[in-house]
This record gives C-alpha cells, sequence and structure tokens, in this order.
C-alpha cells in the first residue's frame, strides 16, 4: 500500500474538534449502552459521527478534514465503552453484588479499561495497517466519507428524518405513550407441541439488520428457530417431567406463556453451551494472528529509538506507554484488592488481566480488520477471559472464592473474576475501534498519536457517564429476569451469560446437560461453517452469531432478519449483488445513514422516557390510556412504514457524504 501523502500543517486536534468529539462520544455511548443491553448488539458509530462533524464544523466556519477525523476517532469510543461495559458489568446486579451501578467503580473499570485498550492496540497499528495491512473496512468506509465530505448536508438530513422516526415510534410504544406495543406475537398448542411466533416493533432492531446484512440476519435468525421451534416444541412434548416445579408452572400457563417460562429455565442455555465452544473456537483459530500481534508488540518495543519518522508515522512513545501502562494498572490493582482482601490473589489478577488484555486486544484488532467492529465478537472473547480468570481464580481461591458477597450472595471468585473480564471487554473493544480509526486516519494523512490520544480522552469521557445511564435505565425498564414492578426488562443478554457462566463455576447451578447439548450444536455449526469456507462459498455461518440467536428471544430476531432482507432487496434492485466491497458500500450509503438514524432515535428516545418514569416511580406515566384490541397491526403498519421508508431512501442515492458521481475513491 501505498503511503498517504501528509498534510503538513493542517489542524487536526483542535479545540472545537475535541469538544464535538466528546458531546457525540457520550451522546452515542449511551444510544448504544441502551440498545446493548436491549438487543445484545452495538454498532459503530464512526461513520454517523463523521457526516455529523462535517455539518457541525461548516457551520462554524468550516473544517478539514483531519479535524473531522479527529471528530469521528473520539465518537467511535462511544461504542467500544459502551460494549465493553454493558456486556459485563451488569453482571454484577444479576448476581446481586451490587444493587446499583456505583459511579467510581464504574469509572474505574470503564475508564482505565479503555485506555489500557489504546495502549495495547499502538504497537499493533504498524504492522496490521501497515507492514501487513488488513482490509478493516469500517475504517475504509470511514475514510472515503471524509475525502467526500464537501457536502454533508444531504446526509444530515438523511440522520436527522430516520432519528425522529426512531423516536416517534419508541415514545408511541409500551414504554411511552402506549399506543402501540413492542411486539406482536401469537402462540398455540397443537396437540403435544408449543408452537410460537412473534416480532418486536422497533425500527432499531431493523436498522440493525440493514446494517449487518442479511447473511447474519439468516444466521441469528436460524438460531432462534432452534430453540423456539425446535427445542422448545420438543421439551414441551416430551420433557416436562424432568422439572416438575416447571412443568406445573407450564400446565398452569398459556401458550405463549409456556413458551416464555420454558426458554427462561431451559432452552435459552443451548445458547450459553454453543457461545462458549464459539469463544474458545475463536481464540484457537485466531492463533497464529495471536502470535503475531505479540511479536509486532515487542518488535514495536524493540524499534522504540530517536530516529526521525514521518508527521503520518508518529505514534504514541514507547517510553510514555509503558509508564502509563505502569499508573493505570495499579489502581486496578487496589480495586482488586478491595474486593478479595488478599494481595495473594490480587495481584495474579492483575496480571491476569493485563496479559489477557493485550492477547485479547490482538485478537479484537486482527478480527475488526477482517469483519469489522460492528461484527466483532467481543463478547466470545470475554467469556473466554473469564472461564480462564475463573479457573485460575479457583485454584487459588478454593473454598473462599464460593464466600458469599453483596446484597444478594454473589460467589465471591465469581465476582472478581467479571471484574477481570469487564476491564478485559472495554480494553478488547477500545483496542479493536482504535486500530479501526487509526485505518482510517491513515487513509486520509493524519497523525497516528494525535487519534491515540483523541480516542483516549472520548473513552475516559465515555466512562464518566456510564454508570448514570445505566442506573437510569435499570430504574426504569429492569434488567435480566422479569420481575413484578419489571415483567418486560432489557435482557441484558452477554452479561445474563457471563453472571451465569462465572457463577456456575463457584458451585452455583446450572443446567449443565443443556449447556452441554448446546456445546454440541456449537460444534456442528463450526464445522458447517469451515465446510463453507473451504468450498469457497460467500455465505458464511458465524457460530458467535448463530449463539446470540439461539440465546435471544425470537422476537428480537425477526426484525433483524427483515433489516438484512431489505439490503439484499437493495443490492439486487441496484444490480450489485457479488460486486467489490466498496461499490456496495457506495449503495448502502445512505441507507446505512438512514438505519444508524432509527437505532439512534429510539435509543435516544428510550433512554428519555426513562427519565419521568423514574421520578415518579410510575411505569404508565406518560400512558394516553389508548390501549385497544388489534393494536399490534398498528405496530405491524408503522413497522412495515419505517421499512418503506429506509427502502426507498437506499433506492434513491443521494449525494451525501462519502458518495461521488464517480463512485468511491
Amino acid at each position: 500500500m501505498n503511503q498517504p501523502a501528509p498534510r503538513s500543517g493542517a489542524p487536526q486536534l483542535t479545540f472545537r474538534a475535541v469538544v464535538l468529539a466528546i458531546v457525540l462520544a457520550v451522546v452515542l455511548s449511551a444510544a448504544n449502552a441502551y440498545l446493548g443491553l436491549f438487543a445484545g448488539m452495538t454498532i459503530a458509530t464512526a461513520i454517523p459521527a463523521a457526516v455529523v462533524s462535517m455539518g457541525v464544523l461548516r457551520l462554524l466556519g468550516g473544517g478539514t478534514i483531519l479535524e473531522n477525523n479527529i471528530v469521528q476517532t473520539g465518537a467511535s469510543a462511544g461504542s467500544s465503552i459502551a460494549a465493553g461495559v454493558i456486556f459485563t458489568i451488569p453482571a454484577l446486579i444479576i448476581m446481586g453484588y451490587w444493587p446499583d451501578f456505583k459511579y467510581w467503580w464504574v469509572v474505574g473499570i470503564a475508564g482505565l479499561g479503555g485506555l489500557l485498550g489504546v495502549l495495547f492496540s499502538v504497537p499493533l497499528r504498524r504492522t496490521m495497517i501497515v507492514e501487513d495491512p488488513l482490509p478493516f473496512p469500517e475504517g475504509k468506509a470511514a475514510a472515503e466519507v471524509l475525502k467526500a465530505g464537501d457536502n454533508p448536508g444531504p446526509g444530515l438530513k438523511i440522520l436527522g428524518v430516520s432519528a425522529f422516526s426512531g423516536a416517534l415510534v419508541k415514545l408511541m410504544a409500551a414504554s411511552g405513550l402506549r399506543i402501540i406495543p413492542d411486539t406482536a406475537a401469537g402462540a398455540g398448542f397443537f396437540g403435544k407441541y408449543l408452537g410460537f411466533m412473534g416480532t418486536n416493533l422497533s425500527p432499531a432492531l431493523l436498522g440493525v439488520g440493514y446494517i449487518v446484512g442479511l447473511n447474519i440476519g439468516i444466521v441469528v435468525l436460524s438460531g432462534s428457530i432452534i430453540s423456539w421451534h425446535i427445542a422448545i416444541p420438543l421439551y414441551h412434548a416430551f420433557y416436562q417431567s424432568v422439572d416438575p416445579v416447571l412443568a406445573q408452572e407450564i400446565a398452569n400457563a398459556g401458550a405463549e406463556d409456556a413458551a416464555w417460562a420454558i426458554w427462561g429455565a431451559k432452552i435459552r442455555y443451548l445458547g450459553v453451551g454453543a457461545m462458549l465452544i464459539g469463544g474458545v473456537w475463536t481464540l484457537f483459530s485466531l492463533r497464529k494472528s495471536l502470535l503475531s500481534g505479540i511479536k509486532s508488540g515487542i518488535a514495536a518495543a524493540r524499534k522504540g529509538g530517536n530516529e526521525i519518522v514521518a508527521e503520518t508515522e508518529r505514534d504514541l512513545p514507547m517510553k510514555w506507554m509503558l509508564i502509563a501502562l505502569a499508573v493505570f494498572v495499579l489502581p486496578l490493582l487496589l480495586l482488586y484488592q478491595a474486593i478479595v482482601g488478599n494481595w495473594m490473589v490480587s495481584i495474579p489478577m492483575a496480571i491476569i488481566m493485563v496479559v489477557a488484555g493485550f492477547l485479547f486486544v490482538s485478537v479484537s484488532g486482527y478480527l475488526a480488520g477482517l469483519v469489522g467492529s460492528s461484527n466483532n465478537p467481543v463478547s466470545g472473547i470475554t467469556i473466554a477471559t473469564i472461564l480462564f480468570a475463573a479457573a485460575v481464580l479457583l485454584l487459588l481461591m478454593g473454598a473462599s472464592g464460593t464466600t458469599p458477597v453483596g446484597i444478594a450472595g454473589a460467589p465471591l471468585g465469581a465476582v472478581a473474576a467479571i471484574m477481570i473480564g469487564a476491564v478485559v471487554c472495554c480494553a478488547a473493544a477500545v483496542g479493536g475501534d482504535n486500530l479501526q480509526d487509526l485505518k482510517a486516519g491513515y487513509l486520509v494523512g493524519a497523525t497516528p498519536w494525535k487519534q491515540q490520544l483523541m480516542l483516549g480522552i472520548g473513552a475516559f469521557s465515555c466512562a464518566l457517564i456510564m454508570a448514570p445511564v445505566l442506573n437510569l435505565l435499570v430504574q426504569a425498564y429492569g434488567i435480566g429476569a422479569p420481575t413484578a414492578e419489571h415483567p418486560n426488562p432489557l435482557g441484558a443478554p452477554q452479561a445474563t451469560l457471563m453472571a451465569s457462566v462465572a457463577r456456575g463455576l463457584f458451585g452455583g447451578e446450572l443446567p449443565w446437560g443443556i449447556i452441554g447439548i448446546g456445546a454440541i450444536i456449537g460444534a456442528v455449526i463450526i464445522a458447517f461453517d469451515e465446510w463453507l469456507k473451504k468450498t469457497g462459498k460467500n455465505f458464511r455461518v458465524p457460530v458467535l452469531a448463530a449463539a446470540i440467536g439461539i440465546y435471544l428471544p425470537l422476537e428480537l430476531m425477526v426484525p433483524i432478519f427483515l433489516g438484512g432482507l431489505l439490503a439484499y432487496v437493495v443490492e439486487k434492485r441496484h444490480g450489485v449483488l457479488g460486486a467489490e466491497e466498496s461499490v456496495r458500500d457506495r449503495i448502502h450509503r445512505p441507507g446505512t445513514l438512514f438505519a444508524a438514524g432509527l437505532i439512534t432515535g429510539e435509543a435516544l428516545m428510550g433512554i428519555f422516557i426513562a427519565i419521568p418514569i423514574v421520578a415518579s416511580g410510575k411505569a404508565d406515566v406518560l400512558s394516553l390510556g389508548l390501549e385497544f384490541p388489534g393494536a399490534e397491526w398498528l405496530g405491524l403498519a408503522v413497522l412495515a412504514l419505517v421499512a418503506w421508508l429506509l427502502y426507498r431512501t437506499s433506492m434513491k442515492p443521494q449525494p451525501v457524504a462519502g458518495e461521488t458521481e464517480g463512485g468511491p475513491r
């Protein structure tokens, strides 16, 4: 790859760019926190942030391409910190260790974990971006947006219209005005078999599906079909006697309630088993890239001399990185000591965290380089971390690891394993995003150390607001298992999984037989995907995507599939099926912006709705009292209208930022 021409003297790390980056990072991290707890997914935010930046800086007199690059770099921390936090830290609430999210603990875990992710990714830049470059699809797309940013107005209009649409539908739904329900579902008994079908009416999930595409949409829906159309009917027909308590509950319930009861008590653990085997497979399949990342880090450290390098090749100095690493690890060591109260345990915890952090930042960066940050299976990486940490802690702590702590008696060892996993998860998420941003910066001639500094600022800024946002969401909607107060809580699927795994290894009760069956299903999926790979098929079946589908409710996967199907139809109508990725990206850019707006608008409205709910203590404080029979059909019509708007926007490409008449540059 040719070295890009440096843009000498062009302003980059300006005051206005830093402030705008922080504002966007905070807003987008809050939106992604809601989306992640709701649907188990987050989306990359660099491209929407770049479009907003170009519009705002134009109003302020015009901005340079490098200023806009700094803004999108800092703003991308919003998705990575949100992912690192919501995949792990809510497990401490679910296990009953915390009654709510402790502000300074969340800041310490997320902020320091994010900063470590920046540091660990610095020595990987040269090998993954310069010497042996990986594709980094989202980084390349962001660079194209930045290069063709002369006319950001249409892109801002698309984002504005779609964000308003997503927010309005969320306001109309069950947690707001209660004009339409959150879902449309039906169930019935067919002899001994139990059938269930339903869809969530969320525009955000439709947008997620459009962004991830039909391949992933088919995979996640297929995973849910395994659970809801195969496993649940089979359990209801033949295995009720295995659990007399559950059998009694089912006997007194309607079809839909029975399906949910079986899923919650038994079948979702198939997804746990599939995720566990998927996390281990991820590490095994990337063993070569792991070694490459370690070697590149050591080589970069050895190169740290005084030679003069170009502005476009200046990373954060290795000497200062090592000093910062020591400074950041010390408070985490003290945090671990505060939990376990034993230096012989807390010191190994800190060592595990540092080693696992660097290893998994390498894995995360490699995966982000291949498939993009949105498809980066950080949760699988975190599962592997927690399993390894729990195994080591079990040896170190012995019986003391099962000591109950917290308000509901969580095992001490399980809490310690989650704390390690949380820091590593934040580091891995930030590290992958950092390399994605550095790829964009490399293509536009930016200075690496300025981007690395900006991402660190953005990550820590996001960490400062995560606890209040999470507390607001938990008080308004609930989290994890349904309760009388919150019958439809935010599922927090990854955090629930982390809590189950950690607690199960320290004496908790888990349905290990069902988890084992799930692991077998995961192994079959892996074998099938390897066969597809060897035969050169374009369609792939990533095991972690399938496992998420198995683990999550069917109703969440249906709109994701429909969004992916819509993206496929757009490609087919434009005649770009099978075309180069850059061509498809250009065609999809208006639709991608519309989808990102749907997600952001709905998520932010969900947070705003939570404020009056928490303030009043009433879940129906905004209700207009207009509930009526057949509201599900109105909800389906509203979702169909949103899908039509998304399709129409996608079929009429406009000269939005990142698109020119001659195609991508």
